[in-house]
């Protein structure tokens, strides 16, 4: 049987030197593996484009060889990433880059970063007055070097109307793929993240640090047993009067180490903890949103809505539809009324 006539996407990868080779390639190898789907209608043409002549020797020494420069085509893109690059201190000088994406932005239906590419749109004010994200690294010097765009440090991506920006690495894969989801719908993006083997498709609202990696963060300080406590104790009462009386310090003493050690409060902590055990629990398991509610510590189907909201920005219950594996589907009888919370 022929195959239907598929829609054709540009996109357009710029690309400085010094970037890291994951930040171009995942990208690259996310899209390109649409066109393996039969079914999904699209394609997408991937050009990279280099910012000065010559293969872009990326951060680990690898040589990629781009397409083009930018400014050698007059083509137009749908699409448009820009990667980041350690010297982007310099980047952001770069006047004929600065030059071309602003001659290119009228035109382009998205334009997106890539860790600190971030640093490059907003040099040319393209992120002014918006949302936008980077690596957890850069985000401090992103506000403080420019203070009208309204840096969320702590986001895989960031979506701002026609405008996105991700954090570092991986993140540019999580980014492609709700690129795809959007234009190919939910299941053509699973089946991608399926094929490279991805785990999940993380929601761009999701930290850039699961709460087990800020746990072996603080391995070596004075919150090494309030983390691992927390962790094993979800499901019990870890109000700030208890870790303080756990730590043996007051309160206030508590609440002045985990902000300068995580950044975040005792409480906030917690909850975040139980949404990442609640979501492994969606995950893998048939266990009910009520259940999963109680097992890790939230008391309520409410109580667990309302934080998965703040954390993620989405429900239980469609968190659960989106991202759980087509072979463990939940049994319509278990779930009828979980599925009601949404």
């Amino acid at each position: 049987m022929q195959e239907l006539e598929r829609r054709v996407i540009s996109v357009g990868i710029v690309a400085p030197g010094g970037s890291q080779s994951l930040d171009i390639v995942g990208p690259v190898d996310t899209f390109s593996q649409v066109g393996r789907i039969p079914d999904a209608g699209v394609s997408y043409a991937v050009s990279l484009l280099g910012t000065a002549p010559g293969p872009i020797r990326a951060s680990s020494g690898l040589r990629i060889l781009p397409d083009r420069l930018i400014g050698e085509a007059g083509e137009t893109f749908d699409t448009l990433l820009v990667v980041g690059s350690p010297d982007v201190q310099d980047e952001t000088q770069d006047l004929a880059l600065r030059d071309w994406l602003l001659e290119k932005a009228p035109t382009t239906r998205r334009i997106a970063s890539i860790c600190n590419g971030a640093f490059i749109l907003a040099a040319a004010g393209l992120l002014e007055g918006r949302r936008a994200t980077t690596h957890w690294q850069y985000a401090g010097a992103l506000a403080a070097r420019y203070p009208g765009v309204h840096v969320e440090p702590d986001r895989i991506f960031v979506r701002d109307e026609h405008v996105y920006s991700s954090a570092g690495v991986t993140a540019g894969i999580d980014l492609a793929l709700a690129l795809i989801e959007q234009d190919c719908g939910s299941g053509v993006s699973l089946a991608v993240a399926r094929a490279l083997v991805v785990f999940l498709r993380r929601p761009g609202g999701q930290s850039q640090f699961s709460v087990h990696l800020r746990a072996q963060l603080t391995e070596q300080s004075q919150l090494g047993g309030i983390s691992d406590f927390v962790l094993a104790n979800l499901p019990e009462d870890l109000s700030l009067a208890r870790l303080a009386h756990r730590a043996a310090m007051s309160e206030r003493s508590l609440m002045r180490l985990f902000r300068e050690e995580l950044h975040t409060t005792p409480a906030r902590y917690v909850e975040a903890a139980r949404v990442e055990a609640a979501r492994s629990l969606l995950e893998i398991g048939t266990t009910s949103i009520q259940q999963v509610a109680h097992r890790c510590g939230f008391g309520s189907t409410d109580t667990l809505r309302r934080a998965f909201l703040r954390h993620l920005g989405i429900a239980p219950g469609d968190y659960r539809q989106r991202f759980q594996g087509p072979a463990r589907n939940v049994e319509a009888k278990s779930d009828q009324a979980d599925l009601r919370i949404r």
